[in-house]
């Protein structure tokens, strides 16, 4: 059991980091305003997409990465601690989706959540953007993506637990990035459900909907 110490160091980074807006960041120097203005009114990558185009969006997405892969490999290799490294990568979810440095207003958390997948677990990580690419190609809706590869992943994360290749703790990760990010579609999942949810490439120019 690691000190508590390592988990407060880690778990305080995780949020400081999850909470730089990149998507705020980059949507201001690419259209010199507020993105959460539009669109969905939050700063991820696909309202970014919809806001500013494909080259800050690719930009914001490998940022909201970053922010869940280092805390947890800090975990792993600086701490030698998978619950270090969980908690870590946890905590920067919650900073994405709550922002201390944003008005606490940030994005739904998945690119970050795949960030930490893909800090403590590389290789169960590679199968999610695959299983993304065929919901998004075959819908074109990248809400219903969220909402359904988070939960298909948490169940393979739960096969390699099971099968002892992964410690438990990573498990608690992904239970709790799922319960975040259905959380933070609620509203995504209702306009699928009545049919307004806007597809990939639309939507970016109405005012923001949450």
């Amino acid at each position: 059991m690691s000190p508590p110490f390592e988990y407060a160091v880690n778990i305080v980074f995780g949020y400081l980091l999850g909470s730089v807006p990149f998507g705020l960041v980059i949507g201001y120097i690419w259209l010199r305003r507020d993105i959460r203005e539009a669109g969905s009114g939050k700063t991820g990558a696909t309202n970014v997409l919809r806001t500013a185009g494909k080259i800050p969006a690719g930009l914001v997405v490998i940022g909201d990465i970053s922010k869940g892969v280092l805390p947890a490999l800090i975990g792993r290799f600086v701490f030698d601690s998978p619950g270090v490294a969980a908690a870590g990568a946890a905590a920067a979810i919650v900073g994405h989706v709550l922002p201390v440095f944003a008005g606490f207003r940030g994005g739904r958390g998945v690119a970050t959540s795949f960030g930490g997948v893909l800090g403590l677990m590389p290789l169960v990580a590679v199968a999610f953007p695959v299983l993304a690419v065929v919901v998004i190609a075959a819908t074109r809706y990248v809400s219903l993506m969220s909402v359904l590869v988070t939960p298909i992943a948490a169940l393979i994360v739960l096969a390699v637990v099971v099968a002892d290749v992964e410690p438990p703790v990573y498990l608690l990760y992904a239970a709790f990035a799922v319960a975040m990010i259905e959380y933070m579609h609620i509203p995504n999942i209702r306009r699928l459900l009545a049919g307004t949810e806007p597809r990939i490439g639309s939507g970016g120019d109405r005012p923001a909907t949450g």
